[in-house]
């Protein structure tokens, strides 16, 4: 049975049409990466999936509710592109503050605060203020928050993006690990070599959806070797779904 299903989803800003009869479908516990060029409608994608954007026209439902749901909401963790933190609180503040939102009980906030800062490699920053934080630390902090409350699906848009690649490596491996004791992730990328991990992938040009299948079967079927040679196949004007 399908976690997340999306049905025709279409998605028109005036006179510009953004997404095109989308349909794809997401099992539970599985690594679902959404590839494709800035542009090509992956963030208004995840933004309609969990709730904060509406679709034109089509249908999402998660865990067979329909979105947009206040009760899905709770257990979504979302980490946006743009860093949505509190740049004149520390770090552990930001992390109290979201604690308290998702109604974490105190006598668990502390353990889950180090918990995610630990993740991210953030503990011994906890008590700097954000607005000294770096690009990259801040993308980290905004990622602790996503996992803060041990969501049931974790949406993240381009998480890794300013990370270094010693300590993104340590975030996959800590995301194998989530989807390992069951959590749903969907993950939107540009980066080739994350698209790899993920269990299926959904290749998004120009707001249509060109191919979907693990990183092996859209090779196999491209005749390609490599996981960038397959996305230039399908989205190719010559290839049609």
């Amino acid at each position: 049975m399908s976690f997340i299903t999306l049905g025709n989803i279409q998605k028109s800003f005036k006179t510009e049409s953004v997404l095109k009869e989308i349909n794809l479908s997401v099992s539970k516990g599985e690594l679902f990466g959404l590839l494709g060029p800035s542009g090509s409608g992956k963030t208004t994608l995840v933004k309609i999936i969990i709730g904060l954007l509406g679709a034109t026209a089509g249908t999402v439902r998660i865990n067979d509710e329909k979105i947009p749901s206040l009760n899905v909401m709770q257990n979504v963790g979302y980490m946006a592109q743009s860093d949505a933190l509190y740049s004149e609180l520390t770090g552990r503040e930001n992390l109290s503050f979201f604690a308290n939102i998702y109604k974490i009980r105190k006598t668990k906030q502390k353990e889950r605060i180090h918990a995610v800062a630990n993740i991210v490699g953030l503990t011994e920053h906890l008590d700097k203020k954000v607005e000294h934080y770096s690009g990259g630390m801040k993308r980290r902090m905004s990622l602790a928050i996503a996992l803060l409350h041990e969501p049931q699906l974790l949406v993240l848009d381009e998480p890794t993006v300013g990370i270094d690649p010693v300590l993104r490596a340590s975030i996959w491996e800590e995301l194998k690990e989530l989807q390992k004791q069951g959590t749903t992730i969907l993950i939107t990328t540009h980066v080739m070599d994350e698209a790899a991990k993920c269990d299926r992938l959904s290749l998004l040009r120009d707001g249509y959806v060109t191919a979907e299948g693990s990183p092996t079967e859209l090779k196999e079927r491209s005749n390609t070797k490599t996981l960038e040679e397959a996305f230039l196949y399908f989205g190719s004007a010559s290839y049609s779904v």
